[in-house]
């Protein structure tokens, strides 16, 4: 990316809503104008119990179930999304 600007500052690709696929939308919404499909696989979901979401688990198999949580999916969720993004990167790095 080029410039000064940090991607939490940049604003139009913050928002991308893919009404052509197949799953759209993929979470239970009364406003699918204002779904956003950018984060169509939750960043978040590998931090378990600390992703900030709605989930709950299996308690059978012990498998997160996010049907319930729209915080991805939500017009405004890009910066908490990217936040989550930084935690997991400060996790996988070597040491």
């Amino acid at each position: 990316m080029s410039g000064n600007k940090e991607l939490t500052d940049i604003e139009h690709f913050k928002f991308f809503s893919n009404r052509e696929c197949e799953y759209f939308p993929c979470h239970k919404t009364d406003d699918p104008n204002s779904f956003n499909c950018l984060f169509c696989f939750c960043p978040a979901y590998s931090l378990g119990r600390d992703c900030g979401g709605n989930f709950l688990y299996d308690n059978e198999d012990g498998i997160k179930d996010c049907r319930n949580c729209i915080i991805p999916h939500q017009p405004d969720s890009y910066g908490f999304m990217v936040e989550k993004a930084k935690i997991i990167v400060q996790k996988t790095k070597q040491k």
